[in-house]
């Protein structure tokens, strides 16, 4: 039987929207429209997923056609950015970062 120092904390789920509370002040991993994905810590976030994301990874992908071997080439640019809005109209998905060693 668990003492009680050991009980786990249970935070209830009612909403989708909770999921996300659940990660605030947390890294986040967001897909946008356009082959765009973020990765930063959330701050704030609204009903309409807008959020505010802070030391923010912006990587952007995008398919180009060699000309010689007309093969799809996958180039990818990354930039940082300190502090950013986030409007929720481009959200495609919201996820929890991966913990490497948690």
């Amino acid at each position: 039987m668990a003492t009680e120092d050991e009980q786990i904390q249970v935070i209830p789920v009612k909403e989708p929207l909770d999921l996300i509370r659940l990660s605030l002040d947390e890294k986040i991993c967001v897909k946008l429209r356009n082959e765009r994905e973020l990765r930063g810590k959330l701050h704030a976030f609204d009903q309409h997923l807008n959020m505010v994301l802070g030391d923010a990874e912006e990587t952007l992908t995008s398919v180009e056609i060699d000309e010689e071997t007309y093969e799809e080439v996958y180039k990818t640019s990354k930039r940082t950015i300190p502090m950013l809005f986030v409007r929720g109209d481009g959200v495609i998905l919201v996820s929890p970062s991966m913990r490497v060693g948690s």
